[in-house]
């Protein structure tokens, strides 16, 4: 465990469909452990057979799970702690268990032991090293700073912190320094790929990718199985524009190390933006088993189920990223957007657009052209045309009551006037409107039968209102 690694911190910035990913500029983030476990004690202290057989044990142990790729940490702490149990003496068994602590996720404990493995054997340099880049990383760089150089002072040749230093310099814009002491260091270990990687992010920072990618190839041939190289050349080939080329070498870094999350991240962008739903969060599942506050993830994550239809499931993954981050405009704008295109609901996706664009920084941070300003003013046209159909419904149904009650004032004014008695009128008792008929003596109300001749033949009434004979008419002579 000699030798400290510096992965490429992932920064997410969750966008419209995609996040992007770059180097951390704040701090550096080397792995929990180290490659390997520090070498059997030397020098003139005494240690016991017991606790150095003890010892010998657990690093083959170490050794054999770092080969089958499968750590039982618990299992290492348990044999180191025998061996440190045997002989308190033993400085590098103290050492191993502070990296473990590291490993475990266990930064307190891990500290402890390193300052203890420091007091019992104070050349153990790897014990300074490892609590520098925890005091680094924590954002003490100062602290981090005076251990380095204390290094330095009692071992000028060390290669290892001359890197750090160059790195700490990097991530303060001091590029000629952060080269110069990464050359100083190859000088002295031309072996050392932490120089080498803070020159090829050197040169990443300064956009000369030719030389970055120099460096970088030099250095995977020194160390093919570190996922980070394997990153750095990705990341350079993708600024290149040869996406399927980085994907190949983040593919590789996968290969070296399964859970390296770097390499999850940037391929979980690639999948995005190819719209691989299901390959896209495959990566971010991944990335989220390690780093389940990752709010940016989780946003990448909905990007993911909206793309395969699973709209309540996205809903869920905004929901969740918004509690870990409430400042992450990208949750707000997602959201939004399934509620504008899919859940029929713009008034509130109106109203996610513009907190969105609020927490960018106003309209005058983002561009004209940012595809938020278009999903507003879309939403808020179709807000604005259901307020019309909704005032053209309401009108027509006042309309049609209007209608209604006329008709009915008509009918019941034809009703009324059909009830009416005519002028002058006598009105039937049976309400027929028919004229009385004259009503005959006889008892029965039958008409009384004409007079009848003698000669048998019915005599034929006398036509009332007969006209005049006419002279010219001719006369019937037949008796």
């Amino acid at each position: 465990m000699n030798r400290r690694m510096h992965p490429f911190r992932p920064l997410l910035l969750a966008t419209l469909a995609l996040t992007a990913v770059g180097c951390s500029t704040t701090q550096t983030n080397t792995q929990a452990a180290a490659a390997k476990p520090a070498a059997a004690p030397t020098g003139p202290v005494s240690i016991s057979n017991r606790a150095m057989l003890l010892f010998d044990d657990a690093v083959k142990s170490f050794d054999a799970q770092k080969k089958a790729k499968a750590f039982d940490y618990p299992s290492l702490e348990r044999k180191f702690k025998a061996a440190l149990e045997a002989d308190q003496n033993l400085a590098e068994a103290e050492y191993n268990l502070g990296v473990i602590a590291e490993r475990m996720g266990k930064p307190d404990e891990a500290k402890a032991r390193y300052a203890a493995a420091l007091t019992k054997k104070p050349s153990l340099r790897q014990a300074s090293d490892n609590l520098a880049i925890m005091k680094q990383n924590g954002g003490d760089v100062a602290g981090a700073v005076a251990l380095y150089q204390d290094v330095l002072t009692r071992y000028p040749d060390d290669a290892g912190s001359r890197a750090r230093l160059a790195e700490i310099y990097r991530q303060n814009n001091d590029h000629d320094k952060a080269m110069e002491l990464s050359r100083a260091a190859l000088m002295r270990d031309p072996m050392n790929t932490n120089a080498l990687k803070v020159m090829i992010r050197s040169y990443l920072d300064r956009k000369q990718l030719a030389m970055a990618k120099l460096v970088a190839l030099r250095a995977v041939k020194l160390d093919s199985t570190d996922p980070e190289l394997h990153q750095a050349v990705g990341l350079i080939l993708l600024k290149e524009g040869d996406a399927e080329g980085a994907r190949l070498q983040f593919k590789s870094a996968l290969e070296a190390k399964a859970d390296y999350v770097p390499a999850h991240v940037e391929l979980a962008q690639l999948a995005l933006a190819a719209e691989d739903f299901p390959g896209a969060e495959e990566h971010l599942r991944r990335i989220l088993q390690a780093d389940g506050k990752n709010a940016a993830a989780h946003v990448d994550l909905g990007i993911a189920l909206k793309g395969q239809g699973q709209y309540d499931k996205a809903m869920q993954e905004y929901d969740e990223a918004e509690k870990l981050n409430p400042e992450l405009g990208a949750t707000y704008l997602n959201r939004g957007i399934i509620l504008h295109k899919v859940k029929d609901a713009p008034e509130r996706a109106v109203e996610l657009y513009k907190k969105y664009v609020a927490l960018a920084g106003g309209e005058v941070a983002l561009n004209a052209e940012a595809p938020v300003f278009g999903l507003l003013r879309e939403a808020e046209s179709i807000v604005q045309a259901k307020r019309e159909a909704q005032a053209a419904e309401a009108q027509a149904k006042q309309m049609e009551a209007l209608q209604a009650q006329q008709q009915a004032a008509m009918k019941a004014e034809e009703a009324k006037q059909k009830g009416q008695t005519p002028p002058g009128g006598a009105t039937p008792a049976s309400g027929t409107g028919t004229a009385p008929q004259a009503t005959p003596a006889s008892a029965t109300g039958a008409q009384q039968p004409a007079a009848t001749p003698a000669g048998g033949a019915q005599t034929a009434p006398a036509q009332k209102n007969a006209a005049p004979a006419d002279s010219d008419e001719p006369t019937d002579d037949l008796l």
